[in-house]
């Protein structure tokens, strides 16, 4: 395994290594520029880089002919972007069939295109895993002293101490977790979000389905999402949320929409179904998420100063960039994240739940101003849950993270947080 120059470890890293285990290929999917060819490279002893034009086309003849040199290479192979050549699916799936082999192949992708024709899905042969960008923890904000996997096993009392100031934490929601922007100076990593934004609806949006799209109509869309992160707005009310004249059809806006998420830009968050009891009715709908805070502020033209002006959208684009972390830790232990809302009007930012179904529940607050409330809600689903909670936590960006005495809550700062 080679390390690229400067590479920051990256908890997906676990997840690779195992599906190599068992696996014949392994896919990484996820938005450009969250680091998917850096990490499948450290895998990888020959590398096919499918977005080099020469490349491309010679591996486009070896399909168009049926060629077996498209596998040549010692193995692992990794094909960058193989969605470009739809064909190498076939052609893996092929060749683990006939010689067993395991961890042989790596694969990403930026998008899930539509019409990609493969003439199997490759299951059992061929599994994914989802990168997304950089937690604080892995970008070196987040000290990591408090671990959600430790939170998850064993209730202990701490007292640990967040850096991550007040005007830190609007910066690191501007320039997102994006690792290419690392090493830049500051005014270079508030223009990566920017850049990606503006590449996504002017090229990257149209090839994902073949369609040309109105790019003055798609920024509106963008705006329109990103005035409604962490909210549960419907698309309906997104849609009519279109602020400009000649507002797009409904079939138009959901054919933008769907092209936002097949490039992994969109990234809900679904509801949480426990077992409770309670008459109250549990609502159904997605909470609004971009797979980055960042995108939004690109999106609303906002700036850290804009947003320590602001209190209320800093307060939602706050539980945006939580809300990253907190998936990014949840599945390095097999974990996902959801929201709670019922009808009776008890409310939960972010529940993480494991596979054998032990959960915790999270409310994200700025401050410190809130942490009575953000208590009791917590206590009263606690109280009518079937199954009991591994913990219950407040998550802010205050300076000190410790329990709470008088209810056994943990109050964490973002700067803490870790796997």
């Amino acid at each position: 395994m080679i390390m690229p120059i400067n590479y920051k470890k990256r908890l997906i890293e676990e997840q690779i290594k195992e599906k190599m285990k068992y696996s014949g290929g392994v896919l990484i999917e996820g938005a450009k520029w969250v680091g998917k060819s850096t990490t499948a490279s450290i895998f990888a002893k020959t590398i096919v880089s499918l977005q080099h034009p020469r490349i491309k086309k010679e591996y486009q003849a070896y399909a168009a002919v049926l060629d077996d040199k498209i596998l040549e290479g010692e193995k692992p192979i990794l094909y960058d972007e193989w969605q470009d050549i739809p064909e190498i699916w076939d052609f893996i799936r092929i060749d683990v069939d006939k010689n067993n082999y395991r961890g042989a192949y790596l694969l990403t992708s930026s998008t899930r295109k539509q019409n990609i024709e493969t003439s199997h899905t490759g299951t059992g042969r061929i599994n994914s895993v989802y990168m997304r960008p950089m937690s604080l923890y892995e970008s070196g904000e987040s000290n990591g002293l408090v671990s959600l996997k430790k939170l998850f096993k064993n209730s202990k009392t701490f007292v640990e101490k967040s850096t991550i100031t007040i005007d830190d934490i609007a910066y690191l929601i501007c320039r997102g977790g994006w690792p290419g922007s690392l090493d830049l100076d500051k005014k270079s990593q508030l223009q990566i979000p920017k850049d990606l934004l503006n590449s996504i609806i002017t090229r990257d949006s149209k090839e994902i389905d073949g369609i040309s799209k109105d790019i003055k109509k798609m920024r509106k869309i963008v705006q329109s999402y990103a005035r409604n992160v962490s909210t549960l707005a419907s698309n309906s009310t997104i849609y009519k949320d279109q602020n400009y004249n000649e507002i797009v059809t409904e079939k138009t806006f959901n054919t933008y929409m769907n092209s936002f998420e097949r490039l992994f830009i969109i990234e809900d968050v679904e509801a949480w179904s426990p077992s409770v009891r309670s008459a109250s009715r549990i609502r159904k709908g997605n909470k609004r998420q971009f797979v980055d805070p960042s995108i939004a502020v690109a999106a609303l033209s906002l700036t850290p100063d804009k947003l320590l002006k602001d209190f209320e959208t800093f307060g939602f684009l706050f539980e945006s960039i939580v809300t990253r972390d907190l998936r990014v830790y949840a599945e390095n232990i097999g974990g996902n994240v959801y929201y709670y809302n019922d009808s009776s009007g008890l409310e939960i930012d972010l529940i993480v739940e494991l596979r054998d179904g032990s959960w915790g529940g999270i409310e994200v607050k700025l401050g410190s101003n809130e942490l009575d409330k953000a208590s009791r809600n917590l206590l009263k689903l606690a109280d009518i849950s079937k199954v009991k909670p591994s913990f219950l936590m407040v998550l802010t960006n205050t300076e000190i993270a410790y329990q709470r005495p008088e209810d056994g809550i943990y109050v964490v700062p973002l700067g803490c947080l870790g796997p």
